[in-house]
């Protein structure tokens, strides 16, 4: 008894320190603090009030067995970078709430579908789907990247604070009425999403509270900063989501 004991005391460190290699930002909320945990590219967990969510967990920037289990996984779109079976079924437990688009259930069943401008309460949290696509960037003519009404951004609300995850997208017209985004995260990874041209004209179109780029690839981060640095209303934190 006293192994046993002692290893299911190890396979629980394990559980833990696999989550603490990353970097986390927290944020005080009205209704608790709210932590941010920075896995990598578009994958991101964030913790409230006992509650662990799960954004695009793909296994190619953690291993999900030992990540906390999740009471609800976001899924903006069906892209492999975003997507991974594996990693959702490795984070769920009963009652985990899959939330995704349409498209996304042609690869993975889910528990619920929000599109555009939908809005639905999941594990005690507020969630509102808003538009994610690409204007610009094309696979090749008339076929862009991510069509619009396919994929999804997502705002979620977190106590008296709002958190914006864009998803994989351009700086769309929809944007603008994004309204009081406390904390944002906006791709910037050529040819797929944005040039930092773009996030900076997203970042002045809405102006979140701090900014977080993510979904960056090889893409100068340097170069926002500079695009930024006059713009007060928003404070840019890099943090490593390549």
């Amino acid at each position: 008894m006293k192994k046993i004991a002692i290893l299911l005391f190890l396979l629980a460190f394990v559980t833990v320190s696999q989550a603490d290699e990353f970097e986390k930002d927290t944020f005080k909320t009205a209704e608790g603090d709210l932590e941010i945990t920075f896995i990598g590219h578009g994958t991101l967990m964030m913790e409230f009030n006992g509650k662990v969510i799960h954004i695009d967990p793909v296994s190619w920037y953690a291993d999900y067995s030992k990540m906390p289990k999740a009471d609800l996984v976001l899924v903006t779109h069906e892209h492999g970078d975003h997507l991974d079976a594996k990693s959702i079924d490795a984070v769920k437990k009963e009652g985990t709430e899959v939330v995704l688009t349409k498209k996304c259930t042609e690869k993975y069943p889910g528990t619920a579908v929000l599109t555009n401008g939908e809005t639905g309460t999941f594990a005690g949290i507020k969630i509102e789907a808003v538009a994610a696509y690409n204007i610009k960037h094309e696979r090749e003519p008339g076929k862009p990247f991510h069509p619009k009404g396919v994929g999804n951004g997502y705002v979620l609300y977190f106590g008296d604070k709002k958190v914006y995850v864009a998803g994989d997208t351009e700086n769309i017209p929809e944007m603008a009425e994004l309204k009081n985004i406390d904390v944002a995260f906006l791709p910037m990874n050529l040819p797929y999403t944005m040039t930092p041209e773009m996030v900076a004209e997203a970042t002045k179109m809405f102006k979140p509270k701090v900014l977080y780029p993510y979904h960056f690839g090889d893409t100068n981060t340097e170069e926002l900063l500079v695009l930024l640095k006059n713009h007060d209303e928003t404070e840019v934190r890099l943090r490593n989501l390549k």
